[in-house]
């Protein structure tokens, strides 16, 4: 689900700006955008409610990201007994002209597969990344 659709209160709008924050300090270049998702009915009847969907964009093709742009989905799972909301994971997906070029999951094993894949530098950075979200998502869950 798109992230401006999600921050439905101040806390939870606070994180979101904090995760974008992080990235466009380590990659200055890149502009984010909180409605990655059109709101068309073909669209709207893929969303997924646990998931907060961010996209970064690059002014041109990046030869160390091997993409333009990225999609980040942080999911989400709420205990039915305890109500407690937690960030599970985060999926990422670079795009270049073609679509979509490569993916890390979190979820899984932590590596980038696709037909290209970033530099190991970059690789590096976006793992730590993802240990930043959770972090910033997990942190005082009264979401």
């Amino acid at each position: 689900m798109n992230a401006a659709e999600m921050a439905t209160s101040l806390e939870f709008a606070s994180k979101i700006a904090t995760v974008v924050n992080l990235f466009k300090f380590e990659f200055p270049d890149a502009r984010s955008d909180l409605k990655p998702w059109q709101n068309d009915p073909e669209t709207r009847e893929f969303i997924d409610p646990d998931s907060i969907d961010i996209g970064f964009h690059f002014p041109g093709f990046s030869r160390s990201w091997k993409c333009r742009s990225l999609l980040f989905q942080i999911r989400f799972y709420q205990d039915q007994f305890s109500q407690v909301r937690r960030a599970i994971g985060v999926e990422i997906a670079g795009f270049d002209h073609q679509g979509e070029a490569w993916r890390l999951s979190t979820v899984e094993s932590w590596q980038v597969v696709g037909n290209t894949q970033p530099t190991t530098e970059i690789t590096d950075k976006l793992k730590n990344f993802c240990r930043q979200i959770l972090e910033v998502f997990n942190q005082n869950t009264e979401y």
